[in-house]
């Protein structure tokens, strides 16, 4: 194979890979990271020599997931200093390559990255290779460097914590969509009542700013409180401008100020009320965004 032919072949599934890295780290510039580290390994092996590559895609998925858990373990120290709660970065869907954006957008919700986030290393690189890209069990293991029978307990474990923590029904689209414009429509006007009745009672807002923007240092539950701290940032922070995108696959609102993306906020819902927002205000997980 020709080193234009390896390029070639790595293209093409180079979204997948960092859909596989990305849902493993949650950072778009550590999956990224990750994927050059994975072009490297790819372009230096001896493909003459090296049997089982029958199926690129799946080898070049283990590379890539074998790499991002490398990589998950070393932002443990980062991970222990941050100032506040950590969420993922927000992803972009290139719309270029409709059918690599479909696969990369895939179960990469905010809520599941964040349920995700509660999982060991082993049990979240298990989870993507087998409940994203049905891996089977005996090349996970290879993968992870386990045994089969500690792969399927691995999995199994996962599937069971994922499960528990998913919404019991299947929100409409449409209708929490709708439920979301109409709850920033009311909180960009001041409508402090009305913010409070879109929002479940028992809600929950969780806010990232890095310790470079301001955040709440911990959840902040229940609907007059969370609309009281909304307020007070609107109040330090006039002059934002709210733009509607598609980020991890879903509606998600980005709060620009003086052209630049200050906030970008996502919404879960339940039962026709708001249950849970998550917002990322860090700027070091929003310049890939501009």
């Amino acid at each position: 194979m020709t080193s234009e032919q390896l390029a070639a072949e790595f293209a093409e599934h180079r979204q997948v890979l960092i859909g596989a890295a990305y849902r493993v780290v949650g950072s778009v510039s550590d999956a990224e990271d990750v994927v050059q580290e994975a072009w490297l390994r790819w372009s230096a092996i001896d493909h003459q020599t090296i049997e089982g590559i029958r199926d690129p895609r799946a080898y070049l998925i283990r590379i890539t997931t074998r790499l991002a858990l490398n990589k998950l373990r070393e932002q443990k120290a980062r991970r222990e200093s941050y100032v506040g709660p950590w969420l993922p970065e927000p992803l972009a869907v290139d719309d270029d390559d409709p059918a690599a954006a479909v696969e990369l957008a895939d179960s990469v919700s905010m809520a599941m990255l964040v349920v995700l986030e509660t999982l060991s290393p082993l049990e979240r690189a298990t989870f993507v290779l087998r409940e994203v890209f049905e891996l089977p069990y005996d090349e996970i293991a290879d993968t992870l460097g386990r045994s089969e029978s500690a792969v399927r307990q691995l999995a199994h474990r996962a599937r069971e914590h994922v499960h528990a923590r998913q919404p019991r029904h299947r929100v409409d689209k449409a209708r929490h969509d709708e439920l979301t414009m109409r709850f920033m429509q009311a909180a960009g006007s001041g409508d402090f009542d009305e913010v409070v009745a879109l929002l479940a009672p028992d809600a929950v807002l969780i806010s990232d700013g890095g310790g470079k923007k301001r955040a709440a240092l911990r959840p902040i539950q229940g609907a007059e409180k969370i609309a009281r701290w909304l307020f007070a940032v609107l109040a330090d922070n006039p002059g934002f401008e709210i733009r509607m995108a598609t980020l991890n696959d879903e509606r998600a609102y980005v709060a620009y100020f003086d052209d630049q993306p200050d906030t970008v906020t996502f919404m879960t819902s339940t039962d026709g009320r708001i249950t849970q927002l998550y917002l990322i205000r860090n700027p070091d997980k929003l310049g890939h965004l501009t």
